[in-house]
């Protein structure tokens, strides 16, 4: 048995230990669950979600050049959960290392349709503009569907309900199911003043697998994190943070991360890009966290700022290219697995 293979199986006797099933029940569930792969692109984001029935959703695609080193991870953790395709690619937004990957992507795997907040707003005359302008070449082919959706909007992605929580700069107006209650978080969350990249715009989603809620708001900044959950939290609580803007200082307010009291955090840093030690500290002391995950070893938080060493994939010296998978089941459970050890840990369903 690989080293894989060995992880999910003790994700599934970890798991029948916490929730009290027999070996045997615990392996035949797994085949229910929804499986996440953080793939490793060195400080962007790549996300990929596939639901038991094998529809699959992208988030992002990483940077672009390299040898098509981020593609070809993509790549890899799609065969890895036995997909020949993607279905849906969603663009967060169309900064180098969420948007660039997407051409080298698409030369490597087929992909169904695209999903992105609309036309790029941030005119820099650069890398920017050049990202957002291979990527309409991609859509140009007339190969894929394009979606452009709006805050409230759900996403067609059948097995799970994901929906769109943030786009081009607006947010949802009303609550979702258990939000909307006084926000006490905000007053510990400085004002800072509005963005004007395109990280602000970004495409940001609540994903939903049974009782299990996601969240992944890309890299939305702190100002639109302040409008969103003051004066009244409008998301409630979620089982798991994929932390916004790889843990940088420009996201991450007390007012939304302490109010939504995530079980777990997934922060898709790299060893010199996010992971900032400000925002380390308090996603570190959000009321309630069990684990903080890190796809790197932050060279900028030190010792005394990262997660403890078994809850990194690439830990200190030559990058590794490992990842994280999470494994969900849809009433709450779930596991983490670190493909640098093997080792899983089990979050029975509350």
């Amino acid at each position: 048995m690989n080293r894989m293979r060995c992880a999910r199986f003790c994700v599934a006797l970890l798991a029948a230990a916490a929730m009290g099933v027999s070996v045997c029940q615990a392996q035949v569930a797994t085949t229910d669950r929804l499986r996440i792969f953080f793939i490793d692109v060195e400080g962007g984001q790549s996300t990929l979600f596939v639901t038991p029935e094998g529809h699959s959703l992208l988030i992002d695609a990483g940077w672009p050049g390299n040898k098509r080193r981020d593609a070809n991870r993509i790549v890899a953790a799609a065969h890895q959960a036995g997909l020949t395709k993607i279905d849906y690619v969603l663009i967060t937004h169309y900064h180098v290392d969420h948007a660039g990957g997407i051409p080298a992507l698409v030369e490597r795997i087929p992909v169904g349709t695209f999903i992105d907040h609309g036309p790029n707003r941030e005119f820099d005359k650069g890398i920017t503009e050049k990202d957002y302008s291979d990527y309409q070449k991609v859509l140009d082919s007339g190969m894929y569907q394009n979606i452009h959706p709006k805050p409230g909007d759900v996403l067609p992605i059948e097995g799970l309900k994901a929906t769109v929580i943030s786009s081009d700069g607006n947010l949802i107006e009303n609550a979702l199911p258990g939000g909307g209650e006084p926000n006490q978080y905000c007053k510990e969350s400085e004002t800072r003043a509005a963005d004007q990249t395109e990280n602000s715009r970004s495409l940001g989603i609540e994903i939903q697998f049974g009782k299990l809620k996601i969240l992944d708001l890309g890299d939305l900044t702190w100002d639109k994190e302040m409008q969103l959950m003051c004066p009244d939290n409008r998301l409630g609580h979620v089982d798991i943070l994929i932390v916004s803007h790889h843990g940088w200082y420009q996201s991450s307010s007390p007012a939304l991360v302490d109010a939504i009291h995530p079980r777990v955090a997934i922060m898709d840093n790299g060893a010199k890009k996010g992971g900032s030690t400000p925002t380390l500290k308090t996603i570190k002391a959000i009321p309630g966290l069990e684990t903080l995950w890190q796809l790197h070893y932050s060279e900028e938080g030190g010792p005394e700022n990262n997660t403890d060493r078994q809850y990194i994939a690439n830990v200190e010296g030559e990058d590794t290219g490992l990842g994280l998978e999470l494994d969900a089941m849809k009433d709450g459970s779930f596991a983490v697995i670190n493909s640098r050890t093997g080792a899983a840990k089990a979050y029975p369903a509350k």
